[in-house]
Parts: structure tokens; sequence; C-alpha cells
């Protein structure tokens, strides 16, 4: 092979080989170039350029960032363009990357450094996580309510409710509903939503809405409802307060004319586990229901809500115009104190500790409804010790 022919092949290839890196480049471009490189590294793993998106991960949401900047500096796309094998300085711009969409290649590469001065892409410096993000929407600004006056005795009457027993102070669960009108307790303030606007839903197809949230500390906050749910769930002593329990539980006496709407039931357990056969005759399970009991209790042996037992309908007390939901948890909340305390194990093998049934004769449980039926029921709640009803 001639020399010309070796000069023409050394000329062809010459074409496919990698740029060489120019000489004498500053500072400041070795660390764009460097920062670029994690661009291209995070598109060859992807196989896509770097995106925006509330929803993406906060790395890729920087690198887009970034590349925005190194797209829209003709310093940098001049200095790049030879190794962008990728195109990825082709792509549309989406921001400026500053406020007077001016920014200096030595500005520009500092930031880069955050990124490109570690081997380990999880190693950022000066950027805020997602979760510092959400903290921070979450503890909206408080100011002093001007019209306080206004909620000053809602406050005092959910305080003298929560001691007379007329309200309870639940656990808040999570993605419970907030509703105007609400009361909950959050760092050791009483919170009342005194407003809420029009619900929207998130980008990531949750329900929201703007609040207007006043305190008992005499101060108030516009924040979003998720932020309030968000806030309850993580404080351990966050507490939803209920309704008041007694109330309208009953139209009234069953008449000859009138619908049932409901029927109280008292269950007694058949199993032949040794506690319970040993306290049968204390051991009884309270519930509400709108249909036949009879057919509630069908298939008990095989439902661990009755022990895995026959169960035996020792009194029922049928009612009109009930609110049963709110009849079952006024029984429930009386009776805690003499809640069984008891793990079976399911036809699995699972461990089941079963609810609403409870240590307490049968008379007692008459003597609820009675009070329930006259009204004087609010002030009540059942000693296992004396196996009485006390006032609170």
């Amino acid at each position: 092979m001639s020399n010309s022919d070796l000069d023409d092949l050394a000329a062809e290839l010459a074409e496919f080989a990698p740029p060489e890196k120019k000489k004498g480049r500053s500072a400041s471009e070795e660390r764009v170039i460097a920062g670029f490189e994690e661009i291209q590294r995070f598109t060859e793993q992807h196989g896509r350029a770097p995106q925006h998106g509330e929803g993406r991960d906060i790395f890729e949401r920087l690198y887009a960032v970034r590349l925005d900047r190194l797209r829209v500096l003709p310093d940098c796309r001049a200095l790049l363009e030879p190794l962008d094998h990728q195109g990825l300085l082709a792509g549309a711009l989406v921001a400026s990357g500053s406020k007077d969409g001016v920014i200096d290649i030595d500005d520009l590469a500092a930031e880069l450094a955050d990124v490109a001065g570690s081997n380990d892409i999880t190693v950022l410096h000066h950027v805020r996580s997602a979760a510092e993000k959400r903290a921070a929407e979450e503890i909206a600004n408080r100011e002093p309510c001007a019209d306080f006056d206004r909620f000053r005795p809602l406050f005092e009457q959910v305080h003298h409710d929560l001691k007379t027993g007329t309200r309870q102070a639940r656990r808040f669960m999570q993605d419970a509903r907030v509703e105007t009108g609400d009361f909950f307790i959050l760092g050791g303030q009483t919170v009342y939503v005194a407003e809420k606007g029009n619900e929207f839903t998130t980008p990531q197809g949750h329900p929201d809405a703007r609040l207007r949230v006043v305190y008992s500390n005499s101060t108030e906050s516009n924040l979003l409802m998720r932020s309030l749910q968000r806030a309850l769930n993580k404080d351990e002593a966050g507490r939803r307060i209920t309704g008041k329990e007694t109330g309208s539980l009953f139209g009234g006496f069953l008449e000859e004319d009138d619908i049932e709407s409901g029927t109280i039931y008292v269950l007694r357990s058949l199993s032949n586990h040794p506690f319970i056969a040993e306290h049968r005759e204390l051991i009884h399970k309270i519930g509400v229901t709108g249909g036949k009991v009879e057919t509630r209790i069908a298939g008990a042996t095989h439902d661990a809500t009755y022990l895995l037992a026959d169960v035996e309908i020792v009194a029922t007390w049928k009612l009109a115009g009930i609110n049963r939901t709110r009849l079952e948890a006024l029984f429930h909340r009386i009776f805690a104190p003499a809640q069984l305390d008891l793990t079976i194990q399911d036809r699995f093998g699972c461990p089941i500790r079963p609810r609403e049934w409870f240590l307490v004769p049968l008379s007692i449980i008459d003597e609820v409804v009675k009070r329930i039926l006259d009204g004087s029921i609010s002030d009540v709640i059942y000693d296992p010790k004396t196996a009485n009803l006390q006032k609170i």
C-alpha cells in the first residue's frame, strides 16, 4: 500500500475518532464538560434526556434544569457540541436558567460542580430534597385571627365536651376526610376548620382543597387539606375530635306504622375456649344492624368476628329513625374499659383480636339502652371494677 493510500485511510478513520480535548481549557470549562458528562451518563442509563416534572426524581429534575442552562449559553454550546453525540443540546428549552436570562459560564460551572465534583450522583449540595419542600409547605405561616371572638365559644364548648365525654379525641387515620366544622388536635393546639374551598385533584390523583384553619391560641393559617392531613398523621399526638355522641340517635319509640331502621343486638358466644367458657355469662358482643340479626350471624363458626364459634342472640331492641353508626360508636365508647382482651387464631393460623366483645353483664347493657332513650347517657362510662355505670 502506498503512502498516499495510507494518508487517505487515516483521513477517513479520523472522522470516527472521538474529538480530542482542547489543550489549555480553563477550570470553569473543565467543570462544565464534567457536568455535561454526568447528564450524558443519565441519558445513556435511562434512554432519554432528563425531564422536568413534579413526579420525577429530584436528581433528574436537577439535570433537566442544568441542561436547559447549557442550551441557552452560546459559549457552552460551542464548547460542548463536539462532545454531544446524543443530540442533547438540540432539545427544546424549558427554563432560562436565571431571573434575567443572563448567566456567566463561571457561575454555571460552579453549579455543575455540585454534581461533577462527586463520583456519587446521590450526593447533592445546596439542593433541598422533595421531603424538605413538602415539610416547608405543610408549615403554613400563622397569623393573628382578627375575628377570634367568633370562634372562642366553639373552642370552649369543645373543651367542655371532651371533659364530659360527649366528644372523643381519636387517632387521626391516614387519608381521613376534612370538612368545614371539623375539630382536631395538632401540636398541642385545638384546630378548627372554619372554611374549605372548592376541592380539586392533585397531579397524583388525590383530592385537595384550600382551608382556613383557626387555632385555639388565637391564630389562623391558610393551608392545603393534604398538608393538614400529613401533619396530623406525622404528629404522634395528632387527634380528630369526634362530633357529639348523643343527639338524634332515635326518632322516637317504634309505633305500629313506623319503619324499622335498625336493631341493637347482644350476642353470647358458644365457644369452648377455656376463658370464654368460664366467663360465658359476662362476655357479650354488642352491635347494630339494619338487617336481620339471624342473617348477620349466619356462618359465625367460620368468622373470627364471632370467635369462630356459634353464637346465641340474648337480647334485641328495635329502632326507628336511628343513626346506626353513631349508636354503635356510643356503645363501644361506654364499654371500652371492659373490652375483651383475647387473641385467637383464625383457620389459617393467623392471630386475630376480635372487637365488639365486652366483659359486661346483660343488665348493664339494658340500662345503657334505657339511658340512651331518656337522654341521660352522655356523662357515664362503665366501670369494670364495680360492674356499674359511673359518671365521668
